[in-house]
C-alpha cells in the first residue's frame, strides 16, 4: 500500500497515522483535524470515514485511530428532525 493511496486521504495523514507505533489517542485526534480540515467541502464526509474504516481497523485492531473514526462516524450521522412550534405540539 502507497501513502495516499486513498482518493480520500491524499496526503497520508491517516495511513501515516497507522504506522506510529505507540501513538496515543490524543495524537490520532490532532492527525484525524488535520486531516479533516483538509477534505473539501464537496465530499461526503460520512463516506469518507467509511472509506478510512474499511481501508485499515481489519489489520488494525487496537489501534487507537479506529475509536476516533468511529466517533467521526458518531457525530456525522443524521439526526432525527426537530420539530418545533405547532408541528412539535401535535
Amino acid at each position: 500500500m502507497d501513502k495516499g493511496n486513498l482518493a480520500v486521504d491524499p496526503r497520508g495523514l491517516i495511513f501515516e497515522a497507522y504506522r506510529i507505533d505507540g501513538i496515543t489517542s490524543a495524537e490520532c485526534r490532532s492527525i484525524f483535524l488535520d486531516w479533516a480540515l483538509g477534505v473539501p467541502a464537496q465530499v461526503d464526509m460520512r463516506a469518507a470515514l467509511n472509506e478510512l474504516r474499511a481501508e485499515y481497523i481489519h489489520a488494525n485492531r487496537d489501534h487507537p485511530m479506529n475509536a476516533v473514526i468511529a466517533e467521526g462516524l458518531d457525530k456525522t450521522a443524521p439526526s432525527p428532525r426537530r420539530r418545533g412550534g405547532r408541528g412539535g405540539r401535535t
